[in-house]
């Protein structure tokens, strides 16, 4: 089964991911983890990825799916994908296609997520992450225990150069111009489920459960 979730930065894209894949017993495959992961890692996708992400600004699309690619590639997805955050335009929803297609498999279902503009600033400003494990926190929504440090593991909370209110915006309007045309392709293929993102993650959840019809 392959799964895409759909949603501007904020969405709550890489929360409802993680669930459905532990649900579905699938691979959870975040592209803003592969993309950070490689600019760790001084990697040559890394260091030119670095530059685009630091602008808020979306990769080209042929390093995207390079990396996407890559790491579909590897044995523990044969049975199948939650993908958060890709594709993004329709060259790379167009890519997905045609890789999955050379092994006989296709796109089940998209779930688009969709929350107010209003919403994503909110949420948006006030994200924090481990710097160790990459638990989210909110300074709002989902505090740590221990302000600056994970519940978790003990590492220290950041805020990423692309959660600043000037770069947010400008990660909402490349989304909403590049991407949300991606919520017509998958429309007009049969394969689009639109939910309310609004709310808290369980009832977001549910919601995205329901959608699917039920499965758990």
């Amino acid at each position: 089964m392959y799964i895409i979730l759909l949603g501007a930065p904020g969405a709550g894209k890489g929360t409802q991911a993680a669930i459905a894949a532990q649900k579905l017993k699938l691979v959870h495959i975040a592209t803003g983890d592969l993309f950070r992961q490689a600019v760790e890692q001084g990697t040559e996708l890394g260091m030119e990825a670095k530059s685009y992400m630091e602008k808020g600004i979306l990769g080209p699309d042929e390093l995207t799916i390079r990396m996407v690619q890559e790491r579909i590639s590897v044995p523990d997805c044969e049975s199948g994908v939650v993908f958060d955050g890709f594709p993004r335009t329709l060259t790379q929803a167009e890519a997905l296609d045609g890789t999955l297609a050379k092994q006989n498999k296709a796109v089940d279902k998209v779930v688009y997520i969709m929350v107010s503009e209003e919403e994503l600033m909110k949420r948006l400003g006030g994200r924090w992450i481990c710097r160790n494990c990459q638990t989210p926190y909110h300074a709002t929504n989902l505090p740590p225990k221990i302000w600056g440090k994970c519940d978790l593991c003990g590492g220290e909370l950041y805020q990423r150069p692309d959660d600043t209110p000037e770069v947010i915006k400008q990660r909402l309007q490349v989304y909403f111009e590049q991407t949300a045309p991606l919520i017509d392709y998958y429309n007009h293929a049969g394969k689009l489920l639109e939910v309310n993102g609004e709310g808290d993650a369980d009832e977001v959840g549910k919601r995205i459960v329901t959608a699917l019809g039920g499965v758990r």
